[in-house]
C-alpha cells in the first residue's frame, strides 16, 4: 500500500510552484498525496490529517511565516495526539532551520532541493 503524504501551504503565503512540484515529484515515486492547496490554518492540516489518515504532513513557506506557523501546527497536531514526521520546505535560513528541527520538523527542504533528494529524505522519515 501506498504512503499517503498530505501537503499544504498556511498562512498568507500564495506561492505554490514549489510544493506543486513536490507533489508531482511524490506521485512519480509512488505516493499517495493530498494537497490542500492555499491558505490552510494548523487545525485544518491536522484534522485532514487525521482524516485522511496520512504518514508525514509537508508544508511549504515562501512568506517568512515559517516558523510561527510551524509552532502552531506541531501545538495542534499535540494537541490532537498526532504523532507524525513533518517535513517543511521553502526559503528557510540555515539558522531557523536549525531551530525548526529542534522544534520537531523531521526535515527542511531548501529551494533547489534534488527531486531524488526529496524523496530519500522523505522515504527515510516515514519509514517506507
Amino acid at each position: 500500500m501506498a504512503k499517503r503524504v498530505l501537503l499544504a501551504k498556511m498562512g498568507l503565503d500564495s506561492h505554490d510552484t514549489g510544493i506543486v512540484t513536490v507533489a508531482h515529484i511524490l506521485r512519480n515515486a509512488g505516493y499517495e498525496v493530498i494537497y490542500l492547496g492555499l491558505h490552510n490554518y494548523a487545525d485544518e492540516v491536522v484534522n485532514t490529517a487525521i482524516a485522511e489518515d496520512v504518514d508525514a504532513i509537508g508544508v511549504s513557506f515562501l512568506s517568512g511565516q515559517h516558523t510561527t506557523q510551524m509552532r502552531r501546527l506541531l501545538d495542534a497536531m499535540k494537541k490532537s495526539e498526532l504523532d507524525l514526521p513533518v517535513l517543511c520546505g521553502g526559503v528557510i535560513p540555515a539558522d531557523d532551520a536549525a531551530d525548526l528541527k529542534a522544534m520537531g520538523v523531521a526535515e527542511v527542504f531548501s529551494p533547489g532541493t534534488l527531486s531524488a533528494e526529496v524523496v530519500r529524505r522523505v522515504e527515510l522519515a516515514v519509514g517506507a
